[in-house]
């Protein structure tokens, strides 16, 4: 029965392949032809707002998903190798296959109410996903990831109620209007808990519980970015009001921040890499803050691409290991297993922003847009700290797999090199090295002019070199007593390491507290102050009258009737008075 699951997911890498081919001749056409075909069915009309199912071709939704097909051919090729033995692993490709379809949804429809189809199935499957491997951390970690996703859900759907007010759900139509500021709140909103922006940060690092190659899609170009496009989408629309782009900027800058110093005190492998995601959606977030949603597209084709051969060479060397994430459980791996490290390094670069790879063309560009567009000092100091930070981490990861010591018991564990995992990793590289000048020349040829001084131009340059000499300095610090120390002290003085607690404070934390409040509640009103005044309290007041009565037999009636009259008087007293 295993060929026939092998066979399952080879049959769908090469459809995802033959999906990719297709539409990059699409998409050429398209260019060529200068057209946005777009086509409209109308399910049915409802005072007067009519329900359609609306599919749009220009070259945006087809390059873009020219990309996701690409990748997602690539990770099933490589699952088919890293999978091998899971008992359903056709049950796991058909997952794959799901998240793919409902990321087409949200790409080539613009009608609101059809992109819930593909946002909520994004949501759906990849709780699924994160849940593959069934156990109470999965479970957990899928449960944080669905209920944040929940809430970018909820605010797609308000969207939809008041649009009904404008009476059309076309995102290509949308206009200011009485209710237009809630529409944008809602909808930023929306892309940010997708993105996995500040406050919406910590289901990222959990969504690592699942499989890694499910890790190198939802990373890349599938859930995590479903947030930008739809924003990109809707820009359009949301950069009528003044403040959707300085809020926008501001919170893209902070996850930048705070990603980068967690990435830095991070010793999980897949961790790392997760939270490198995070700082490079706050680039992309940060260009539509910057007004330049161009930029912010082409740096999301080239990042889905870099980042997905990282998740692979991750998930290879994790493969190998005993499953061992720890980074400092990889050293010396150079000489066993040379192409995934090879591979692992170009992404790296690619990351980093190094001339002349993927991730330089677009990155670069927005670092020097926020110089030359103007923007708060504040703003601008913290992103180039960022970028210095990107450097720091990778160069770590780079430095504790080339030349960290050996670490013997998982030696015995390394084995060859399999086609079915190196052919993957080398298409994603060639689009690693080659995809910025391509994309760049073939669809953001006539981005925005930028104009700078000599400084300027280096300046992004010397913050990678600082960058880097702080990372070195970090990865060269073998002892663990001192390791600890400089954890602590950041800790301390910082609060910055653990993601600014946001996940003791998304999850655990609300936990805690609720279960906290609950408990005083039970002691203290229901066990307490309740039972006094009610239940038990009326029974013993009740039993102490009812014990007294037989003293008060050997009284008059006079005295009864005194005491009755007392109480009648001072009863009137209160209603009347």
């Amino acid at each position: 029965m295993l060929w026939w699951k092998y066979y399952v997911s080879s049959v769908l890498s090469i459809l995802m392949y033959c999906f990719f081919l297709f539409f990059l001749l699409m998409l050429f056409y398209l260019l060529k032809s200068d057209v946005c075909v777009f086509f409209s069915w109308e399910l049915f009309s409802v005072g007067g707002s009519s329900v359609e199912f609306n599919v749009v071709l220009d070259w945006i939704s087809v390059s873009f998903c020219g990309i996701v097909m690409l990748i997602s051919g690539s990770v099933l090729w490589f699952s088919s190798e890293y999978m091998d033995g899971d008992p359903f692993l056709s049950r796991f490709s058909w997952l794959v296959f799901l998240f793919v379809l409902s990321m087409s949804f949200v790409i080539f429809i613009p009608n609101v109410v059809s992109i819930l189809l593909g946002w909520d199935g994004l949501g759906l499957v990849s709780f699924v996903l994160v849940i593959y491997y069934q156990n109470y951390k999965s479970l957990s970690a899928g449960l944080v990831t669905v209920l944040m996703n929940r809430i970018g859900d909820v605010l797609i759907l308000l969207s939809i109620g008041w649009l009904c007010y404008n009476g059309c759900w076309n995102i290509f139509y949308l206009d200011q209007g009485s209710l237009s500021f809630l529409i944008c709140g809602c909808v930023m909103v929306a892309g940010m808990t997708k993105s996995a922006q500040i406050p919406f940060s910590s289901w990222l690092p959990a969504a690592m519980a699942a499989p890694t190659p499910v890790s190198a899609l939802v990373h890349s170009s599938t859930l995590v970015t479903a947030g930008v496009y739809l924003l990109i989408r809707f820009y359009s629309f949301l950069e009528m009001f003044w403040w959707f782009k300085v809020m926008l900027l501001l919170v893209a800058t902070v996850t930048m921040f705070m990603a980068g110093i967690a990435a830095n005190f991070e010793n999980d492998l897949k961790k790392v890499i997760a939270l490198s995601t995070l700082s490079q959606l706050g680039v992309m977030m940060g260009s539509l803050g910057l007004g330049s949603w161009k930029l912010a597209l082409f740096h999301l084709y080239t990042h889905a691409l870099f980042k997905a051969l990282l998740f692979l060479c991750a998930g290879a060397i994790i493969h190998r290991s005993q499953h061992s994430q720890d980074l400092r459980n990889i050293g010396m791996i150079w000489n066993q297993m040379p192409i995934f490290v090879s591979c692992l390094h170009v992404a790296n670069l690619a990351l980093c922003g190094s001339p002349f790879l993927a991730g330089f063309y677009s990155k670069d560009l927005i670092l020097e847009g926020s110089l030359f567009w103007g923007s708060n000092l504040v703003i601008l100091i913290m992103l180039f700290l960022a970028t210095g930070m990107t450097v720091s981490y990778s160069l770590r990861l780079s430095y504790l797999s080339l030349w960290g010591g050996y670490n013997f018991y998982v030696m015995h564990n390394w084995g060859g090199e399999k086609v079915s995992e190196v052919i993957p990793m080398l298409i994603l590289m060639f689009g690693a090295v080659f995809g910025g000048s391509g994309l760049m020349w073939l669809l953001f040829s006539d981005s925005d002019f930028i104009l700078l001084g000599g400084f300027m131009k280096l300046l992004t340059l010397l913050v990678s070199v600082v960058g880097g000499v702080v990372g070195w300095s970090l990865s060269s610090v073998s002892d663990y007593a001192k390791q600890k120390d400089i954890k602590s002290f950041v800790v301390t003085y910082f609060g910055l390491v653990y993601m600014w607690f946001l996940v003791e404070l998304s999850t655990q934390g609300v936990v805690k507290s609720v279960l906290s409040s609950g408990y005083v509640s039970l002691y203290v009103c229901d066990r307490g102050w309740e039972e006094i005044v009610s239940g038990e309290g009326v029974y013993y007041f009740v039993s102490f009258f009812s014990e007294g009565l037989p003293k008060w037999s050997h009284y008059s009636v006079l005295v009864y009737i005194s005491a009755l009259m007392f109480v009648m008087m001072c009863f009137l007293f209160c209603v009347l008075g």
